[in-house]
């Protein structure tokens, strides 16, 4: 027995040996074939995936972890891509303002399509589509954003009388639910108008639950799995692109002009099939509430974790309410002009503060052919033809250098003297981006007005007419599976209470 237990050590530590000259040889041949002026290459031993497990795990320490080794500008093989991060901010610019070499749309053209199921837009079988459908962005900003931000804060304020009119003692919630139903509904009735029927809310619950569902699975979407490998995803997704065929959309009353212009210019395009039109329906519906539904809770969490901040941003919303002759409670309609949303500074400063505090996008681009990327500095990065380029917004807002003590909640950064800051250094230099949670350039998400207007109209309706208090004292940290994509999950759920404030108050 003896015997045969030494000779297995023997045989494994040989074999360990080999792998490990293996790993080495591969390692030189990589340095070997890697050309001039292209930043040094972490490629991983599993075929194919790479460093993908690693990364998915801990996206924000293994890229720390690199950068201490290799500098500033490395690439990272991961799941079959072979991805340049730039570490830099003061880089950043050099590759948001390369529009032409470095490209987005097609990228979030090609994932969008397969995830939410319609066809690629190519110019060949929908020319102009993209065009088109991006100058309907129009409706999100201006005017029409003060239009459709009335209609939002109308939406809320008809839920939140119905929360108040239940809220007679301390009503126990789920914190994460409660603002997924709050803003999913507001949201939904907003853009796509109110679903007539007796059971109207129902039916929105209903489509609510799945998107809850669909959404579970978006990140394996993304990372290119197939839905097949993904349980009753495929049924969920068809199901809900369903709701938003044309036979049902024409029941609801109210929707919005982004959508109806979104309708008028799908059906100019003949090749464009009845499902596919729902699908880009659907897709519309998950870009406005995807991200906006976690950031909204993490705004509420950390408010409620800290008093001093809650105290804060109510004596604000008070003081605002006093000072326009408006009143609380359920029978009292409020109404904000964007001027004075806008200057809500201790607000914006939370809610700022917890979007840099969950938020986890990563910014691709990728080239679109051989060429030399320019830095500052007289810096060069060689890219071939197909590489990702990609800025992690999330090292930037942690980084003690930029933000002190970057992991402790400061509902108070963004306010300098009173007023609103916007001016961050590091190491002596001003930063022309500090704060990245809707992106950069050209993917910079067009609906970012609009979600920070939902965001401070929900938090400014529940202070404004509820006491609010955590029932749970537990920690909620954030779920990393979605570590690149947008705001993370929180990893549990958290008991709050709320009870319909006092007028006297």
């Amino acid at each position: 027995m003896l015997i045969l237990s030494s000779w297995f050590f023997r045989i494994r530590s040989f074999g360990i040996r080999i792998w490990e000259a293996s790993l080495k040889l591969a390692q030189a041949v990589e340095l070997m074939t890697r050309k001039t002026g292209e930043p040094p290459l972490i490629n991983g031993w599993i075929p194919y995936l790479g460093k993908a497990l690693i990364f998915r795990k801990d996206a924000y320490k293994f890229l720390l972890d690199q950068q201490k080794k290799l500098g500033d500008i490395f690439t990272v093989h991961i799941a079959g891509r072979y991805i340049t991060f730039i570490m830099d901010p003061f880089q950043y610019v050099y590759v948001i303002r390369n529009s032409k070499q470095l490209e987005f749309h097609e990228f979030a053209n090609k994932m969008a399509s397969k995830t939410f199921d319609y066809p690629a837009l190519s110019k060949a079988k929908f020319p102009d589509l993209k065009e088109n459908l991006h100058r309907i962005y129009q409706y999100l900003q201006g005017k029409p954003l003060d239009i459709i931000s009335d209609h939002m804060m109308k939406n809320l304020q008809d839920i939140f009388e119905w929360k108040c009119s239940q809220a007679t003692d301390w009503e126990t919630e789920k914190m994460y639910k409660f603002c997924c139903s709050v803003m999913f509904e507001a949201s939904f009735v907003t853009l796509y108008g109110r679903v007539p029927a007796a059971d109207g809310h129902k039916v929105i619950s209903e489509i609510r639950d799945k998107f809850i569902k669909f959404d579970a699975s978006f990140p394996y979407l993304a990372a290119n799995i197939p839905i097949e490998l993904l349980g009753a995803t495929k049924k969920v997704r068809k199901e809900l692109i369903h709701h938003f065929l044309l036979q049902n959309m024409t029941k609801w009353l109210g929707g919005s002009k982004v959508v109806q212009a979104r309708q008028d210019i799908f059906e100019k395009y003949e090749l464009l099939g009845d499902y596919d039109k729902a699908a880009h329906h659907f897709a519309f519906l998950w870009a406005s509430v995807g991200n906006t539904i976690p950031a909204t809770f993490w705004a509420m969490y950390y408010l409620l974790r800290h008093p001093e901040a809650l105290a804060a941003v109510r004596d604000e919303i008070d003081h605002l309410l006093q000072s326009t002759g408006q009143k609380r409670g359920p029978t009292y309609n409020i109404h904000l002009t964007r001027e004075q949303l806008d200057n809500l500074v201790y607000l914006e400063s939370a809610l700022n503060e917890s979007l840099r505090m969950c938020s986890s996008s990563m910014n691709i681009r990728i080239s679109q052919e051989d060429f030399v990327l320019k830095l500052e500095g007289d810096q060069e990065v060689s890219l071939r033809k197909g590489d990702w380029i990609a800025l992690y917004p999330q090292i930037l807002h942690m980084d003690p250098e930029v933000y002190e003590d970057p992991k402790e909640y400061k509902f108070d950064r963004y306010i300098e003297n009173g007023k609103k800051k916007t001016t961050f250094f590091k190491a002596g230099r001003k930063l022309k981006y500090f704060l990245m949670p809707f992106g950069s350039g050209i993917s910079m998400c067009p609906g970012r007005f609009l979600a920070m207007n939902e965001m401070k109209m929900f938090l400014f309706l529940l202070l404004a007419h509820f006491d609010v208090e955590l029932v749970e004292s537990k920690a909620v940290r954030l779920d990393n599976s979605r570590m690149g994509l947008g705001i993370l999950l929180p990893d549990v759920d958290i008991d709050f209470r709320y009870k319909l404030r006092s007028l006297k108050k």
